[in-house]
């Protein structure tokens, strides 16, 4: 499933229950594609803690995500989304 339209909102909560494929533009201009999500039982223990407690205010034009391959946080901007899709979790998992 492909979404192509959401807020910023909406796709932290969908990050938030499943792994997605992020397709984005670089500031610099590059494609990128990253397996992202904030799903707790994903992430490492240290950082579960800072999904639901983060402090800092969020950005509207960002969001921060956990980068299933790089094993960090990443982020992109919002208006850099080309599409995102569902992966299948047990695969990242």
């Amino acid at each position: 499933m492909v979404y192509n339209q959401f807020s910023r909102d909406e796709l932290r909560d969908l990050l938030v229950a499943n792994v997605l494929q992020v397709t984005f533009d670089k500031l610099n201009g590059d494609e990128r594609v990253m397996t992202c999500t904030l799903k707790r039982d994903i992430l490492p223990a240290a950082v579960a803690s800072k999904v639901d407690g983060d402090t800092k205010k969020a950005a509207e034009t960002s969001l921060s995500v956990w980068d299933v391959n790089a094993n960090g946080w990443r982020s992109f901007r919002m208006d850099k989304i080309k599409s995102v899709a569902h992966v299948d979790s047990e695969v990242e998992a």
